[in-house]
């Protein structure tokens, strides 16, 4: 129910990973990367598909050597969202999942030797109609490029993805992604900023190794949050040392909280008081636990007393507004029924539910007219 973004995105070429289109017009895509072994497929296949069903709209695997590059074959089988294979030095491993169907490769070409091997690797990539992405980042810059700026620099992350892309502007190959990444939130934010006015592919945003699950969420909202402010950005991951699950669910809380992504519940949740007329903090942790399910976009309030609940709750889908003897539900910004503590988190639910399930039947509606 709230507005349009007023965000205005820069304009970047559209390319495609897989069915997921990333840049131009297409919604911000939000992924992660796996973290078990790649050589142990059944249990990357279920770590993909918990991200997938968190909502991940992209994965990236690691393929190390050419043992990784065959189980990713059989893991790619198996699932049904795009792959970014992540590749350094060794460009037989690029070639060998190009064959196996790889969605994105992400290989930085000043990385992987002579001219041939860059020439091969484009080739498939060409061949395939797959994308690269070239990800420079701040712990692993060239050594002459150290030597120039002392210490890891924006004007540095710039430069060296410059050097990679030429390699790439060389062979008349545009189907590429870059980032430029840094831990340090001033230095990443400098060098995307740069590097946006300098090319028109689209950016993949990360502040990386940003920490773990609370300092990493809040420098990555902090960071990404700027850039995406500016209209910066067209495909993020949100670097946590946690469960990548999580770092899909704060992608997506970051991008919905710009209004630059609608999906699953948006909840606005008062931080309780004294004037709460039901616990708050334990109704939210139980509703989020329950709904993570939940892809279809709405807005939810829930406020624990009558002095702010009212208005928060004329502004969404469904509203909860604390009062005595009985809480108040507002359905479309309107008052529908009361529920009781006892039973709060259930009933809640159900109607939570049934809205989902009215909004899902609504698109069908609208989908089957269209045709």
């Amino acid at each position: 129910m709230h507005a349009p973004s007023p965000i205005k995105r820069r304009l970047s070429r559209q390319i495609h990973v897989g069915n997921v289109a990333v840049g131009g017009d297409a919604p911000i895509s939000v992924q992660s990367m796996t973290n078990t072994n790649t050589l142990d497929v059944d249990a990357t296949v279920g770590q993909i598909q918990q991200l997938e069903k968190a909502g991940a709209d992209i994965v990236r695997v690691s393929v190390p050597d050419m043992d990784a590059a065959a189980a990713f074959g059989k893991i790619k089988q198996r699932v049904d969202v795009p792959l970014v294979a992540d590749i350094h030095f060794d460009y037989k491993i690029a070639l060998r999942v190009a064959e196996l169907g790889v969605d994105c490769l992400r290989i930085n070409p000043g990385n992987i030797g002579r001219e041939d091997r860059v020439r091969a690797v484009v080739s498939a990539a060409r061949h395939h109609g797959i994308p690269i992405r070239i990800g420079v980042n701040a712990g692993s810059l060239e050594k002459d490029l150290q030597k120039k700026y002392g210490e890891p620099t924006p004007a540095a992350l710039v430069e060296s993805a410059m050097r990679h892309i030429d390699h790439l502007d060389r062979l008349d190959f545009q189907e590429f992604k870059v980032s430029v990444k840094a831990s340090d939130v001033f230095m990443a934010v400098a060098a995307y900023r740069d590097l946006a006015t300098r090319i028109e592919q689209p950016l993949h945003l990360g502040i990386t190794e940003a920490g773990g699950l609370r300092s990493g969420t809040v420098k990555s909202s902090i960071g990404l949050g700027m850039l995406l402010m500016d209209g910066i950005g067209d495909t993020i991951r949100v670097s946590l040392a946690a469960d990548p699950v999580e770092e899909i669910k704060v992608g997506f809380d970051m991008l919905k909280s710009l209004r630059l992504r609608a999906k699953g519940i948006n909840f606005i949740a008062c931080p309780s008081c004294s004037r709460q007329n039901f616990d708050v903090i334990s109704t939210m942790n139980q509703l989020e636990e329950r709904l993570e399910d939940v892809m279809t976009p709405l807005d939810v309030s829930v406020i624990g007393c009558v002095v702010n609940g009212p208005g928060e709750a004329k502004e969404t889908d469904i509203g909860l507004t604390g009062g005595s003897p009985a809480n108040l539900v507002y359905i479309d910004g309107k008052p529908a029924s009361k529920l009781r503590n006892d039973h709060l988190v259930d009933d809640l639910e159900k109607l939570i539910r049934d809205k989902v399930r009215q909004k899902e039947q609504q698109q069908e509606n609208m989908i089957a007219r269209s045709v």
